[in-house]
């Protein structure tokens, strides 16, 4: 059991003691652990007996042999109690944007309430904005969220997508000869509505009945057709679960049910349709110049490859990746496939954390492993000192971290680490230390991660002052959106990107697969406005660096090319442009 699984059972703990008003000092005492063993990276709770664990602040010895338990047996007895007292329905609405556990106590109490359906039948009724403490405005925040919550149901981020979708294709390929992974997951989409799989066989039925053997893969009869095969992926996925930022406090799904389709289709034909279905319908839609569309020349005669498609159609090749309908063919008389940027164009990995701030790893592991994987350099951008609940960093901390930088530089030269901070954006646009100390950084990664509740005009104005300082070197996942779970705060994106063009500020695409945010629809206006992008793993912990290939994904995706990434730069490159920056 991991650090992360255990502080989230104690947060759930918490949750349901809250929402059943158990003794307040209990609830704040462990509430008060569960916070520490949160910021706790040096080593892994389950191997602790009870002497260490109560060396961690806040933890005493009950404490410490309820986590003793808790890895021993997989259970709190406390928690189990507190579940079996709980509807289903009220533990989702745990789900909800706006509401806490007091709230939803009070809603379940007061109204009986015991269903998002019924919640939002109340919402709707006017119910909730009478009870005490909740007001009109707390009704439409719940309403809202709600709406959300219906919009997202059955999606999957881009990771879990190609995690499952690569589950199901290895199994499919013990029983067939011919099987590809076309859809969302093969154009990249950051968000994944089907898990679509393309089976070449001369028998569907047969290949049907083969698919229900199984068992982990349930059809859905109503919604499948002699050649196409609907159903679920249950269970064997849950261990794919994965916690999101840190300091986003989301709550996390145990299980996973993913839409699946699996398509049918002749063997000879198997190509064509390989192309129909990794391209959006926008993409097959384009009329060539012989007057026939994609789609059509592509639903004729039988192919070799996909490459023999755009042949016949006198059209260059497009990327699975870009064939959305989104100027893809304009982009390509400007550009060559081989310009779009690869994993392997990437010299160094900027915006990581370290243990200083919320890190699982050392500063030293972060930089070797950097180095294992053949980057020149490492930007560490841990948190600043706003961000409170990720250790930001205080002054004095930050001078104990350079002068650890100036040694391992010495140690692991070639090989340099960048002396970088991801600093909060206030309120009022301004980063979070004064000058003096900001000078002190080879660059700043300036972002938002309060007050997310601005209307856009106050939002873009305070990314705007941000923007303006000449210490902002890259604007970091600039509207915090985390997909399926939380829209991004509006911004003018044009009016954004504009002033970076006229300041030299980089923007950030934030690869961790719960961001992917710039949005990729915006990396054309970039380019064409001189942005540079800088494709950012956000990683806090050493294997966090491999999110750079989801990032590369969207980036791809969005047509950028390896001359306008920032960190496509060589060391001396990018350390001429902060030098420069600098001055």
């Amino acid at each position: 059991m991991s650090n992360d699984q255990i502080v989230e059972i104690l947060e759930l703990t918490v949750k349901l003691m809250e929402l059943h008003n158990t003794d307040t000092f209990k609830t704040r005492t462990l509430a008060n652990a569960t916070f520490n063993l949160d910021r706790f990276k040096t080593a892994n709770l389950a191997e602790l007996p009870v002497e260490e664990l109560v060396k961690i602040q806040g933890v005493g010895k009950s404490m410490a042999q309820k986590i003793v338990q808790l890895v021993q047996t997989g259970h709190l007895p406390e928690l189990d109690e507190l579940i079996a007292q709980t509807p289903t329905g009220v533990l989702e609405m745990f789900k909800i944007k706006g509401i806490g556990p007091k709230k939803i106590g009070t809603i379940w109490r007061d109204l009986g309430i015991e269903s998002i359906q019924a919640l939002k039948e109340a919402c709707e009724n006017g119910q909730i904005a009478k009870l005490k403490g909740f007001g009109a405005g707390t009704q439409q925040k719940i309403l809202d969220s709600l709406a959300f919550m219906e919009s997202q149901a059955g999606k999957l981020r881009m990771d879990k997508g190609e995690a499952l979708a690569a589950i199901v294709l290895e199994e499919l390929q013990k029983h067939f000869s011919k099987v590809a992974i076309t859809g969302d997951v093969a154009r990249k989409n950051e968000i994944v509505e089907t898990i679509q799989l393309l089976v070449a066989t001369e028998s569907p039925v047969a290949a049907a009945r083969t698919i229900n053997q199984l068992g982990w893969l349930v059809q859905h009869p109503k919604e499948s057709s002699p050649f196409v095969w609907r159903g679920s992926l249950r269970d064997r996925t849950a261990s794919t679960d994965e916690l999101p930022p840190q300091g986003e406090e989301i709550e996390v799904k145990k299980t996973i049910e993913a839409h699946v389709e699996i398509i049918f289709t002749a063997p000879e034909k198997f190509e064509n349709d390989r192309f129909i279905f990794e391209s959006s319908e926008a993409h097959l839609a384009l009329v060539t110049s012989s007057g026939h569309t994609l789609f059509q020349i592509a639903n004729s005669d039988s192919v070799e490859n996909v490459e023999v498609i755009y042949q016949k159609a006198n059209l260059p090749y497009v990327v699975p990746e870009m064939r959305e309908g989104w100027g893809e063919l304009e982009w390509l008389a400007q550009h060559q496939n081989d310009d779009l940027i690869t994993w392997n164009d990437l010299k160094g990995i900027l915006h990581n954390h370290s243990t200083y701030s919320d890190g699982k790893h050392s500063l030293e592991t972060m930089a070797r492993f950097c180095k294992e994987l053949g980057f020149e350099y490492l930007g560490i951008a841990d948190h600043s000192q706003s961000a409170a609940y990720a250790n930001g960093l205080r002054e004095d901390r930050i001078r104990i971290q350079h002068e650890e930088i100036d040694q391992l530089n010495q140690t692991l030269a070639p090989f340099k680490i960048f002396k970088g901070i991801e600093s909060d954006i206030l309120g009022d646009g301004s980063l979070d230390y004064p000058s003096e100390i900001l000078a002190t950084f080879d660059y700043v990664v300036a972002s938002v991660h309060s007050n997310l509740n601005m209307g856009i005009e106050k939002a873009t104005s305070r990314l705007l002052t941000a923007i303006e300082n000449p210490f902002t070197t890259i604007l970091g996942h600039p509207t915090g959106r985390l997909l399926l779970a939380r829209e991004g705060y509006p911004i003018d994106h044009k009016t954004i990107i504009d002033a970076c063009a006229q300041y030299g500020v980089v923007i950030e695409i934030n690869a961790s697969p719960w961001r992917l945010d710039l949005d990729w629809r915006w990396i054309r206006y970039c380019m064409e406005k001189g942005v540079m992008l800088s494709i950012n793993p956000d990683a806090h912990e050493k294997e966090g660096y491999y999110d750079m290939h989801y990032g590369v994904g969207v980036a791809r995706k969005g047509g950028l090319t390896k001359a306008m990434t920032f960190n496509a730069l060589s060391l001396t490159e990018i350390e001429s442009y902060f030098q420069q920056r600098k001055k």
